[in-house]
This record gives C-alpha cells, structure tokens and sequence, in this order.
C-alpha cells in the first residue's frame, strides 16, 4: 500500500522523485523519503515522517543532486510511523538501501539470524531485515548484487515491490515484484520506477509491467534486462500508456474527490462507450463471449472483492439473479479465502477491484483457480494484477482515480456489471426481449441523469451544513438501494470520521431503531418501485421516535417530501438502475460534510488507495 518511485537517467532524479511521490501519496501517506547517489558518489538519504511536502521542506538545503534515486512513500504496517521507520532502508554497511512495497511475513525469524551473525537493526521494519539479507549473501557468498537479491528473495514468505540503489554502483536500480505492483517506463536514455502509471505518463508512454518473482536489471545506456529469480531470462513486453496527463491533475477542482463526483456522466458513459447501442439491441462484452457457455451453463456465480468493489458486487448480485435466475454469493475476498470455501469446477467467480492490485482479492482468484473455477475480472486499470491473473474480463473506463474514497469506480463497475447481466441474460433467454430492450434504452440515459443530480450540489451543500456535527448517521435501503445505503455509509466514516451504519431498511426496527433520537440524522432512499410502500412504513418508523429524515426520492415524489426533513429528488429511473443515480447524493454529502469538518478529503487518515497488503 505504500508508493514507490526510482529514477536513471540524465536528468536530476530529486524532482522527478518529489513529483512522483505527490501523485503516489494516496497510496500512503505516513511518512516519505528519498535516496540519490550524488555526483561526488555520496549517497544522500532523506527521509521524514509526514507527508511529502514535510520530507520537501526537510530537505530543501540539502545535497539534492544526482541523476539516479529512489523515493518512497509509506503506509505504516512494521512498526509506528516516524522517521527510523521511514523509508529507504540501509543495509548493514550502509552501501545498499532499499524501498519496498507489500509485507515480509517470515521477517522475524529472518531477523534472528541475521542478529546472531551480528547484524544491528535500526528500525522497526520488514523491510530493514530484507535488505539486509541481501547484503548478507553477497558478503558471504562472494555473488554479484543481482544475484544476491534472486537469492534473497527465495527466502522470503509474503508480498514485496522492491527497489535497490547500491552506493559503488551508481549506474544501476535493481527492482523485483511479487504480489505488489511495479511498472517501469522506458524513455529515451533513461528508465522509470513506480507503484503505477501516474509518475511515469508525464516522461513516456512506454511501459514494461513486472511480474511475479521477476527482478528487473536497470543500467545506465543499456537495454531493460529482466530474469526470474531463479535466473532464467525473460523478454521485457513494451505496453503504450492510455493514462493522459490531465487524468491525473484536478483540473480546476478543490479535491480530486469531487472532480471524480463530477467525472462520472463521462465515466459511466465511457464504461459503456462501444459496448452497447440500444437502437439496435446490440450488446457486446467481449470477455463473456470468449466464455459464453460457461456463463451459460453456470449454476452459481461467486463475487470476490473488498470496500466499495463488494457493493458494488452486492448490486450485481441482484442484478444477476433477476435477469440471468443464476445464484450469487457475494464474498468478502479478505474472509474468502480462510474459511476453506466450497468451489466447484462450474463456478464463475468475478473478481472486482478498482486497481487490479488488491492482495485480498488477488489471494481469493488464486486459490479459485486451484479449484477449476472460471475467474472473470473487474477492474480499472490495464496491466494490473488482477486483469492478468483471470481467464477474462472486463475493464471499467472510470479513467484514474485519485481519490482514496472511491466514487467514479463504483459507479462504473456496476455500469460493467449490469451489461454482463444483461448480456447473460440475453444469451440464456431469461428476460424478455421488450424488457431487454427497455433496459438498454435506460442505461443510455444514465449520464444525462447523473448530469441532473449533480445540478443538485448546492442543495446538498446546505443539508450538509445541517449534520456536519453529527456523531452518528443511520443509512437505509431495500432491495437494490440496501448496497447503496451500505456504500453511503461508508463514504461518510471514511472522510469525514462520523460513525455511519448501512442497514437494509426492514431491519432497523431489529435492533438500530433504539439508536434513533431527535440528534439521528438518517439518510434513506426512498424512490418508487416495489418496495416504495414499505419503505415509506420504515419512515414513519423513524419519525415516530423523532429521528431526522434525509431521503432520496423520485422526482414529483410528494408522499415521502412530506414526511422527511429534507428530500432528494433524482431522475426517475428504473428500479434496477437506481443504485447508478441514487449513490451520487451521498457521495457529494459526504465530501460537504467531511470538508465542513476540516478532514483531509483525499487522504482521510489510517487509509490508503490501493490495498496490496492483506
């Protein structure tokens, strides 16, 4: 979960790294630091605990030369966060330091033996024992760097990005990868390290994805070399970069939170963009057709993914088994995998996940493959983990997202998934053709009704005002709006820090309805469809005992307006499509709250973006 940077080439690395590290610090924000061999051939190690605007003023009158470094930005699992547990690392000798990504599971016992052979520990790290192990094998074994690092890292248990800089070699970046992510941009004369694409667009559009148990060999003038650890030579394959510049700048807005809000019309659109034409009923989703008699004859599908990917995948769960009649179970890919889970060799299992990196979900493909199930991805992001770890799939086209709170994702992943339902759908001959059809012309019509409930900001903004001191908040919904109260309630405990439960609505009185007083803000969805009336019972529930109603409701909606202490009022949309349009007052309420309170909305404390350890 922590963000990690390298740079060789002519130009000087300090600025580089420094802006590689600003756009990688939503995948933590703890602490950061640098290390750069100078021209003199000094090795300069910086490092602060904070943020990366804290390790810029520390090292501002200090040796920033060089042309080759390595930066870091850190999300803090080994030890608090402060600046000896800051990354980069030394080695024992201080000749080698390193950055890493991911969790050494077995780095106790590797720290005992390196103790008795006398090795001094500073920090509190993992990653301070892998380094050093590295230095202990080539001072041992008499080997040359490259191969003390395979050697290394065949003793290693656990997930790892890697980068080593060795002082006496100012000429070459050693990095390795296994279940954490690293990409490499190949420039002109000049070569980039990094967790992701965003500090690597600017430079060059040429990037090479490192795999599991590769270490790659970046020398000065010469050709990216990659080998296995077990030293076997593999040809690097050279991707073209779609990330643009702009994608990853805001653009004009406060936070890249609400630049994202207010991306979604293109977003969702562009997630449908060549997919779908509801003149014509055409409907195609490439990744299913590759497996269409597996979707067909399928009699459970199993949806893995973590957060918001898991409402995301709870509303594909409804939308599955309405239109396909095929069974679903929604799993948390964290729990998955540890309850020792029935999977049969018919099974589909989507695997959802906004970076294509998340270690939990990437852990629960692994042991579905084991099993002979069918694994269709969900992601965001070409190249990543989970996109090459499944058998087919489907990107989302949400673009960056930079936010840690996720927002364009989920919208765009239930985009994606209500299209592969309707596709299965189609294929089986479980929905009609007219309803078909009338679902088609729907989603055409979802970003001109985003388009409206964005309009609706400055409302929002003032019902935010309203709450923004509250210290609980209840969220409830039926049927397809119950994983949005879910995900709305998560949005506001995630940046703003209120206490927010989901519940579905017909369960409050089991239990949340005691919590309810006249200081209870609860925040319902109330649109019309078949669980309108009920809804409206859960209501009057809650008025009863003088809680605050905040509902989401159909435009012209006059019954539920007339009870709720503020109305919502969204497009009308068919009842299935609502969680697409529905999300969107919550998502802009919690931003209004969370910035009200003064909390740091991109980079809401404890969380990261990218969840690449377990």
């Amino acid at each position: 979960m922590c963000g990690i940077v390298g740079y060789i080439g002519n130009r000087e690395a300090f600025p580089i790294l420094i802006k590689g590290l600003q756009r990688l610090e939503y995948r933590g924000y703890d602490s950061a630091g640098v290390a750069m061999i100078s021209g003199s051939g000094n090795l300069n190690v910086y490092k602060k605990k904070g943020k990366v605007s804290d390790l810029l003023d520390f090292s501002r009158d200090k040796d920033k030369s060089g042309n080759i470094g390595i930066g870091h930005t850190r999300w803090a699992t080994h030890g608090e966060p402060n600046d000896v547990n800051s990354h980069p690392h030394y080695s024992q000798t201080k000749d080698l330091v390193m950055i890493h990504n991911g969790i050494i599971e077995n780095y106790a016992s590797l720290k005992e033996g390196l103790e008795k052979r006398g090795h001094t520990f500073l920090s509190q790290t993992d990653t301070e024992v892998l380094i050093h192990l590295i230095e202990d094998i080539r001072q041992h074994e008499g080997i040359k760097l490259g191969y003390a690092i395979m050697a290394a890292l065949k003793q290693v248990i656990g997930a790892y990005a890697i980068v080593v800089l060795d002082k006496n070699d100012p000429d070459t970046l050693f990095a390795a990868k296994k279940g954490s992510p690293m990409v490499i941009g190949v420039g002109s004369n000049e070569f980039f390290i990094a967790s992701d694409a965003s500090p690597i667009v600017e430079y060059t559009k040429n990037v090479v994805y490192i795999e599991d148990e590769h270490v790659a060999i970046i020398r000065r003038g010469e050709d990216l070399k990659i080998r296995t650890i077990r030293d076997k030579e593999i040809t690097p394959y050279v991707q073209e970069l779609e990330m643009e510049l702009e994608a990853i700048e805001k653009g004009g807005y406060d936070h890249f939170m609400l630049k994202e809000i207010y991306e979604q019309p293109r977003s969702i659109f562009d997630s449908m963009r060549g997919r779908l034409n509801s003149s014509t009923g055409h409907l195609k989703m490439g990744g299913i057709e590759e497996h269409e008699t597996k979707f067909k004859n399928a009699k459970r599908i199993l949806v893995v993914a973590c957060g918001t990917s898991w409402h995301a995948g709870m509303v594909a769960e409804y939308l599955f088994e309405e239109y396909t009649r095929i069974p679903v179970e929604v799993e948390y890919a964290s729990e998955f995998r540890y309850r020792n889970p029935i999977i049969y060799s018919d099974d589909i299992v989507i695997a959802i996940s906004q970076s294509g990196e998340t270690a939990d979900t990437l852990a629960a493909i692994e042991l579905a493959k084991a099993k002979g199930a069918t694994i269709f991805g969900v992601c965001n992001v070409v190249g990543s983990s989970i996109a090459r770890a499944t058998h087919a799939g489907s990107y989302t086209h949400a673009g960056p997202e930079i936010g840690v709170a996720s927002t364009k994702a989920f919208t765009a992943q239930v985009t994606v998934l209500t299209l592969m339902a309707l596709h299965v759908a189609k294929v089986k001959g479980t929905i009609a053709e007219s309803r078909y059809r009338q679902l088609l012309y729907e989603m055409e019509s979802i970003p001109q009704k985003v388009e409206e409930v964005l309009k609706l900001n400055d409302a929002i903004k003032k019902i935010a005002a309203k709450y923004k001191d509250s210290s609980n908040a209840l969220y409830l919904g039926r049927g397809y709006s119950f994983p949005v109260a879910l995900e709305g309630a998560l949005k506001l405990k995630e940046i703003s820090y209120i206490h927010a439960e989901g519940y579905p609505a017909a369960e409050m009185k089991h239990g949340p309805i005691a919590l309810i007083d006249e200081a209870m803000p609860v925040f319902v969805i109330a649109t019309k469809g078949a669980n309108y009336e009920k809804v409206v019972s859960n209501i009057q529930e809650v008025k009863a005992r003088k809680g605050r109603i905040i509902a989401v409701v159909t435009a012209g909606d006059k019954d539920v307006k007339g009870m709720a202490d503020y109305a919502i009022e969204i497009p009308e949309t068919d009842e299935s499509l609502v969680p697409l349009v529905s999300v969107i007052p919550w998502q802009l309420l919690s931003y209004h709250i969370a910035v009200m309170r003064g909390c740091n909305v991109d980079q809401p404390r404890n969380l990261a973006k990218s969840v690449t350890v377990e």
